[in-house]
């Protein structure tokens, strides 16, 4: 305020002296002018000082002057510094950003709103066949023309990873996984992943040969076993307990070595050739009528259409993902429970649910229940059968057909297990 104060009293003064001196000679309106030109003389020259340090020389020290105008030098050049002290620190930041960057075996891609190549380190270079001389600037699905990448590109939904074959190399497996950032911008990450695949393979191949191997064994065992049980009353009383036992567990094991075979061929082979529209409330009371053999009468089962729509899949996969929901509700329900299988419209797409009302399940558990061997009670699960594969034979005949399986269940509140499939699988 005190140096607006100063240049209001030097425009008065100016213009006061014009006046008196233009009143002296007989011209005061004259002498006002002059007065005030002057006023705007030197802020015209404090102007084209200003302008003339901005152009040629702004890191330099500013120019002396008095005033506001002063003032006014001083704040531009410490904001200017301060200015350049903070774009030196982002560089530096963004030096270390890229310089870690450099270091990381994975790709690193990033990309502007449109999905144009913005930047990449020498991993991405490498395994994605990226040039900085040629690409920057190209857009993404340019380079990664696979229908899947592109899909997972378009979709948004970058939960999870995409697992393909390298662009440039069909022996190398790379997994992708895109975050949204900043203004609707995108980083691309991708990891050499061939060695674990290559091991996961070997696991597959290897459960698999096993448990096709154990197949024939276990039969002539059961063969035997099941002449001897005809022998019981033969046999000595602890001699046949014996056998019973062993008829038990062998056929556990077989039903183990059969969901392992199951659970093989559906990681493996690619499926689709069965592929043909279902009708949902025949397959549900196929599966209704084996669980009520399982149930033996201690549970009830009802079957709710609320849809006519058709749904387009392997009726044998979808059979045994069913069945496996089912007799999960038959197996861990007390008696006089009540189970429903539905079929009904969810959204666009349909949605099968079995819903009981049993003891149902801690939340805490339901991230881990399609794993392989999981089991909430062990022992309950090992009494009443189960070989803790069915969950997981469910999410992979759920994938085969582009679906979902969701999970809502509290102790106490029974349990939900939703299958949801998208629009493209239904048909009228």
């Amino acid at each position: 305020m005190r140096l607006w104060s100063r240049e209001i009293w030097r425009l008065v003064w100016l213009s006061a002296v014009g006046a008196t001196l233009g009143a002296f000679l007989g011209v005061p309106g004259l002498g006002l002018a002059v007065g005030l030109g002057g006023c705007l003389g030197y802020h015209l020259y404090q102007l084209r000082a200003l302008h003339r340090w901005l152009i040629r020389s702004p890191h330099d020290e500013p120019p002396a002057a008095p005033g506001i105008w002063g003032e006014l030098f001083d704040r531009l050049y410490r904001y200017q510094k301060s200015q350049r002290l903070t774009q030196n620190r982002l560089r530096a930041t963004l030096a270390r950003i890229q310089e870690s960057s450099e270091a990381m075996r994975d790709s690193v891609v990033m990309l502007d709103r449109h999905g144009d190549l913005e930047w990449w380190n020498s991993a991405a270079a490498k395994m994605l066949g990226l040039k900085i001389k040629h690409d920057r600037g190209q857009h993404i699905t340019n380079f990664l023309r696979d229908p899947r990448f592109v899909r997972y590109f378009n979709s948004r939904d970058y939960s999870e990873p995409l697992t393909l074959t390298s662009p440039i190399d069909e022996r190398r497996i790379l997994q992708y996984q895109i975050t949204l950032y900043g203004d609707d911008e995108r980083l691309v990450m991708a990891r050499d992943i061939t060695r674990l695949h290559r091991l996961e393979q070997m696991r597959r191949d290897f459960v698999a040969n096993v448990s096709h191997e154990l197949r024939t064994p276990l039969t002539v065992i059961s063969g035997y076993l099941e002449t001897y049980g005809d022998l019981a009353e033969q046999l000595p009383p602890r001699l046949g307990r014996g056998i019973e036992q062993m008829q038990a567990q062998t056929t556990r094991m077989q039903n183990l070595v059969n969901d392992l075979l199951l659970l093989s061929r559906l990681e493996i082979d690619q499926g689709g050739e069965d592929h043909q529209p279902i009708d949902v409330a025949a397959l549900l009371k196929g599966v209704r009528e084996d669980a009520l053999a399982l149930s033996k009468g201690r549970q009830t089962l009802e079957i709710d259409i609320a849809s006519d729509a058709k749904l387009i899949g392997s009726e044998q996969e979808l059979r045994s993902a069913i069945s496996n929901l089912a007799f999960n509700a038959v197996r861990y329900t007390p008696p006089d429970s009540h189970i429903t299988l539905r079929w009904q419209m969810e959204g666009d797409g349909g949605c099968i649910d079995v819903e009981d009302d049993g003891e149902g399940i801690d939340p805490v558990h339901l991230p881990r229940l399609t794993e392989r061997f999981y089991r909430v009670d062990k022992g309950r699960s090992t009494a009443t059968g189960g070989t803790g594969l069915g969950l997981a034979i469910v999410k992979h005949v759920l994938l085969r057909h582009d679906a979902t399986l969701s999970i809502d269940s509290h102790p106490g509140e029974g349990a939900l297990f939703r299958c949801v499939f998208p629009k493209e699988r239904l048909a009228c």
